[in-house]
């Protein structure tokens, strides 16, 4: 099977949201009058970011849901992707369960495949999303106010856990394995969670290197703080080691949770949105002035600052 035999045959749908979908040098699309673009590329490779072996079904879901996760970030509506990638070979076998996991999340969350490219090498997946959202209402790192409550959605930790399951570290409870190891590999990017924000939250990122790390992003665009309240963080789960389970919490990564700052007067509105969604929402903390600006702090009972050496994942560190 040739290249263009392989696209056609796994890549190929309609896209009635472009103007000119696969097939030309490019794609051609028309944002909606009064909306702004937000774009973003997201690389997935073999051994750094999922394991050999990984279902294909299961890693082309995931290969476009991270991508869609930073959308939902940033308060924008999903509508156009590229997918771009180096393949050992033109495997029936593995592309076809492939094809239909990256087409079943782009069916589920309303985006067409409007062009990309392919060719032989490693195993390498990448894909540019772009997503619309109403001019000057795009949710930045930048926007978190003094005294903001900090916000995490859904079960964050799980992931990195179903990691540690996966590579023989760690021996969850059987009644947890398939879930962590379901959060790891097909992830749920919270669109509807980032649309319903634009009207409350200040400030947002997508929790995919570590809690601590992507919230230490947004204090440091903020120009603040921020305090992580220990006995306001989600319940651990149960039967699994607290320091295993806390350290995945805080510091594990992968899970495409949306992590936000948004005005105490908010409380009430979030309470109503997650009963809305039915997907919990934690207040874990708040916004501070205090110095040194971009640091995140773990606070306990009685405010005193708790060491925690690792705050994330970073490719290039040490």
């Amino acid at each position: 099977m040739g290249e263009f035999d392989l696209i056609a045959r796994h890549f190929a749908r309609p896209t009635p949201q472009a103007l000119l979908g696969p097939g030309d040098d490019c794609a051609l699309v028309q944002p909606s009058p009064g909306y702004e673009l937000a774009v973003t590329t997201d690389m997935l490779v073999e051994g750094t970011h999922f394991l050999a072996g990984t279902d294909p079904r299961d890693l082309g879901w995931k290969t476009l849901a991270v991508n869609l996760s930073d959308l939902a970030a940033m308060g924008a509506k999903p509508r156009w992707v590229l997918l771009a990638g180096s393949l050992p070979a033109a495997d029936e076998a593995w592309l076809a369960p492939f094809a239909e996991g990256f087409h079943a999340c782009a069916q589920a969350f309303g985006v067409d495949l409007i062009g990309g490219d392919t060719t032989r090498g490693p195993l390498n997946l990448c894909v540019t999303a772009m997503g619309e959202v109403p001019a000057g209402q795009a949710l930045r790192r930048s926007g978190a106010c003094l005294h903001d409550d900090i916000w995490i959605s859904g079960h964050v930790g799980l992931a990195n856990l179903g990691l540690h399951q996966l590579l023989g570290q760690l021996e969850l409870p059987q009644r947890w394995q398939r879930l962590c190891i379901k959060r790891l590999q097909a992830p749920q990017p919270r669109i509807a969670l980032g649309l319903a924000l634009r009207s409350l939250a200040h400030a947002a990122i997508d929790i995919s290197d570590g809690l601590l790390a992507d919230l230490g992003h947004v204090a440091r665009a903020s120009g603040l703080q921020a305090r992580v309240v220990l006995n306001q963080l989600p319940h651990l789960p149960e039967g699994v080691a607290r320091a295993e389970a806390l350290d995945a919490l805080l510091a594990g990564g992968d899970d495409y949770e949306l992590c936000f700052t948004a005005p105490t007067s908010q409380r009430l509105a979030l309470g109503c949105t997650a009963a809305d969604l039915d997907l919990p929402l934690w207040r874990i903390g708040y916004m501070d002035a205090a110095s040194p600006v971009g640091d995140v702090l773990l606070l306990g009972p009685d405010e005193e600052v708790i060491e925690w050496s690792r705050q994330g994942y970073d490719h290039f560190s040490a």
